[in-house]
């Protein structure tokens, strides 16, 4: 929801950062590789009690997650590029909620599972909306310039990340915190998959 009005903000900066790491030679993919490098230290941290330290590298993984793409539009984006990049951030974003059922499988299994469940439902419905927008020629640049077609929701990266903030300072609030979120992806899975049915079904189905 708030990743379409935060890119006017973040994207000068990052392209520009971008363009002097490409210019020095560094790759989008291997940005993309330390941002996940990075973001599953943060789980191992978190799963061994250091959670607010953990802030660090997630936070730093974040940026990397943001300069892989800028590095890749001022040199040459590639589709293993996007491939790669929505890999990397699913395995990140199912790493920290997995590491905060770790930390305390008795107070956090229960929540923790119906949020991963909810992440596996959420981005079933996104990786899905994109396939058939790829198949019909959709595009769209409301979320910046991506490599998969990118569809809105209520929750998007930067709610994601902010969640995964709030974790860190409240980590006794996991299991609350949890059952919201959670809550809140399956709803917006759900909202995805009703605007779907307007845009991929062919008039003829809905007669």
């Amino acid at each position: 929801m708030l990743d379409a009005r935060l890119r006017p903000l973040i994207d000068p900066p990052l392209n520009a950062a971008g363009r002097r790491l490409a210019d020095m030679g560094i790759g989008a993919n291997t940005v993309t590789l330390a941002g996940l490098a990075l973001g599953l230290a943060s789980a191992a941290m978190i799963a061994v009690g250091a959670v607010t330290w953990a802030l660090l590298p997630l936070l730093v993984s974040r940026l990397a997650d943001g300069l892989d793409g800028a590095i890749a539009r001022a040199s040459r984006k590639t589709d293993y590029g996007g491939y790669l990049d929505i890999t990397c951030d699913f395995l990140f974003y199912g790493a920290v909620p997995l590491a905060f059922v770790l930390l305390d499988p008795a107070r956090n299994g229960l929540a923790g599972a119906f949020l991963l469940a909810a992440f596996y439902f959420n981005g079933a419905s996104f990786l899905g909306y994109a396939i058939l927008a790829a198949k019909r020629g959709l595009t769209t640049e409301a979320q910046g310039s991506k490599s998969l077609y990118f569809s809105n929701g209520i929750l998007e990266g930067t709610e994601t990340i902010g969640f995964f903030v709030l974790l860190c300072l409240l980590p006794s609030q996991f299991p609350a915190l949890a059952w919201i979120f959670g809550a809140l992806c399956y709803l917006t899975g759900g909202l995805r998959l009703w605007a779907a049915s307007g845009v991929f079904t062919d008039p003829k189905e809905r007669q």
